[in-house]
């Protein structure tokens, strides 16, 4: 191959698949744990975003007020859950034995 550059050869036949993989499922766990918890928490704040804007365009309307008191309990309970989320899955790894 006469006039060819010799790294654009040698590179195009020692070509490496990238691979995508984890090294054990106890990651895969702790991945989709984080994403889950992450997930959770973004669904929290738009509930507390929610809330607080039913709160303010409310009027003084009794059932307005509720239903964003209702919103914010929903965003506590959605921090609470992506908060605790991983170590509620840690202490199942315990439970069962996984690593």
């Amino acid at each position: 191959m006469e006039g060819a550059c010799p790294v654009l050869l040698r590179t195009a036949t020692s070509v490496h698949p990238t691979v995508l993989a984890v090294a054990s499922i106890p990651q895969v766990i702790t991945n989709i744990t984080n994403v889950v918890a992450g997930l959770l928490a973004g669904a929290a704040t738009l509930s507390l975003t929610i809330g607080g804007l039913r709160h303010l365009l409310s009027a003084g309307d009794p059932g307005e007020v509720s239903a964003a008191k209702r919103a914010y309990k929903e965003a506590a309970f959605g921090y609470l859950i992506a908060v605790l989320a991983p170590a509620l899955v840690a202490l199942l790894k315990t439970v069962v034995g996984a690593s």
